[in-house]
């Protein structure tokens, strides 16, 4: 009987022990880019880029990602006319919490408190992908913060099966940790090409992702605990979310790549265009991750949004005018 424990007793610090460091070297090949900022609940990681006088625009990745995500391809073609700050979420990256993990609401108070202590004029705010959820939490709940919400393959609506790649993080509360510092480092290091590929998909992942665009610091427990927690989280808090849009007041624009295969476009592009009055969405040849894939077309999409307050009036107007035609 004890020499079985034992036996796993030191397997299980062994795989401890090797997922640690897994996480340091991780750490080491993605170090932080820019500061740190304390905001109510969370230390948050952020890179300021771009002339301080020009419009603002705030960047938030998504479900297992990091800032990177938007540096590797997108936030270059943006700087020479743009202030540009990306932000890592609480909890991911290089951001820590101080205090109990935050949901998506939670989170929107925290990015509300980064724009108000860094002094950002009413910046439009850019959500890939559960970053969008995150956005739409901010833009409802403190609409007077920013300019607009421009949403890149976002988390929009409820979503009742869980995209593939993301199945391993479905793991309930009890076994979550041993989860995380026992099976997820070396299961995913294993599977971590496949998984990217999944949600690359149709689009090629570049090899240089896993520095370049923040993708090693996905194979950390600190990022499988946050993960597996919001993605349990999403569906209860999107239900309350989805429940407000037709109060929005704020631009709101959507880009989908047609052949994505993480979130649907029709549920969370159309559906969600169809209950935000004045709402756009644009179509592109592509998958989930268009600012590193797409990010020429990102670029062109988020240059042309119809975010100034007259384009946006207008587009309330007919939208007002088309509904009590069409009633």
């Amino acid at each position: 009987m004890l020499l079985p424990l034992g036996i796993a007793a030191v397997a299980g610090t062994g795989l401890a022990s090797w997922s640690a460091y897994a996480g340091r070297k991780a750490e080491e090949l993605v170090p932080p880019d820019g500061q740190f900022i304390d905001v109510p609940g969370a230390r948050l990681h952020y890179v300021d880029l771009g002339p301080k006088d020009a419009p603002v625009l705030v960047m938030v990745h998504g479900l297992m990602g990091q800032l990177r995500n938007f540096s590797h391809s997108l936030t270059e073609r943006l700087t020479t006319d743009y202030r540009v700050i990306l932000v890592d979420r609480p909890g991911w990256g290089h951001s820590a919490l101080d205090g109990p993990r935050p949901g998506i609401t939670a989170q929107a108070k925290m990015l509300a408190a980064l724009i108000e202590q860094l002094s950002l004029h009413k910046p439009l705010v850019v959500g890939h992908s559960l970053g969008g959820a995150v956005a739409l939490a901010l833009g409802l709940d403190q609409p007077d913060l920013v300019r607009g919400l421009a949403l890149i393959a976002p988390l929009s609506q409820r979503v009742e099966r869980v995209p593939r790649p993301f199945l391993g993080l479905l793991a309930p509360p009890p076994v979550r940790g041993a989860i995380a510092w026992l099976l997820a480092v070396p299961a995913g290091t294993l599977s971590s090409a496949k998984t990217a590929q999944a949600v690359f998909a149709p689009d090629p992942v570049p090899a240089d992702f896993a520095t370049r665009g923040g993708g090693a610091l996905a194979l950390r427990p600190k990022s499988y605990l946050a993960g597996s927690f919001e993605l349990l989280q999403a569906s209860p808090e999107m239900s309350k979310l989805q429940a407000r849009y037709a109060d929005l007041q704020l631009p709101v624009a959507i880009l989908f790549g047609r052949q994505d295969q993480v979130l649907d476009p029709k549920l969370n592009g159309e559906k969600t265009t169809r209950e935000i009055r004045g709402a756009s969405l644009t179509l592109i040849d592509g998958g989930h991750m268009l600012p590193v894939t797409h990010a020429a077309a990102t670029e062109a999409w988020l240059r042309n949004l119809p975010v100034s307050p007259e384009r946006f009036s207008s587009i309330r107007k007919a939208a007002s005018s088309s509904q009590a035609e069409g009633s």
